[in-house]
């Protein structure tokens, strides 16, 4: 009878340290998978909702991320955002307006950041005159830029309903469900989501986002 309380013991000790090694194994280190204010959670097992993926970048657009170098997925991860962007042949556009708009040091230097970026081809679908006027405008690009960038990290499932405040200050809300998610009252789409860089987490987008007036 001894032995057998011994041995019943020791399977369940031995059950409760594989138990914990299964949890922690998914585990993302750089904090991606950590749900942050105003997120919601991975939805049950049975209700038929799409897992969203929380462990990689997702969506149409990835492939034209470069698969090696500093521009790449990997390299991106070591550089702070801004620095990560420049890499990107995607993004050019965008980095040449933060760099425009003085805030190049405030992205890099700020710490778990979610930022929502528009693709070259975003930026052509404003009209040439009303771009070289906004990009002529500091403080008007500075404020449209900021928009964009939300000071908490956001895993892809807390975009499945939010609402989040922006360095702008203006409220900027976000849906969808597994890999397919949109931003914005005009409903920019992800179309690279869960990139990650050295203080933030990236979703390309396919649409410049317009603040509130």
């Amino acid at each position: 009878m001894k032995r057998t309380r011994i041995a019943v013991g020791v399977l369940s000790a031995a059950a409760l340290t594989l138990g914990l090694t299964a949890c922690s194994g998914g585990d993302d280190d750089n904090g991606s998978s950590v749900a942050s204010p105003g997120t919601s959670a991975p939805a049950p097992a049975g209700t038929g909702a799409a897992a969203p993926a929380t462990d990689k970048p997702f969506g149409s657009a990835c492939s034209a991320v470069p698969a090696s170098g500093k521009g790449s997925f990997s390299g991106m991860s070591t550089d702070p955002v801004a620095t990560a962007a420049s890499n990107n042949p995607v993004l050019s556009t965008l980095v040449s307006a933060v760099k425009q708009a003085g805030l190049v040091d405030t992205l890099n230097s700020a710490q778990n950041l979610t930022v929502f970026a528009p693709t070259n081809d975003a930026f052509k679908k404003i009209p040439k005159g009303t771009l070289d006027k906004v990009m002529a405008d500091k403080e008007m690009l500075k404020g449209i830029l900021t928009y964009h960038v939300v000071g908490q990290k956001i895993a892809p499932g807390g975009l499945s309903a939010g609402s989040f405040e922006t360095l702008q200050g203006a409220a900027l809300t976000t849906g969808g469900s597994g890999d397919s998610y949109t931003v914005g009252k005009d409903k920019a789409n992800v179309v690279c989501g869960n990139v990650q860089t050295a203080n933030a987490t990236v979703y390309i987008i396919d649409s410049v986002l317009m603040p509130p007036k």
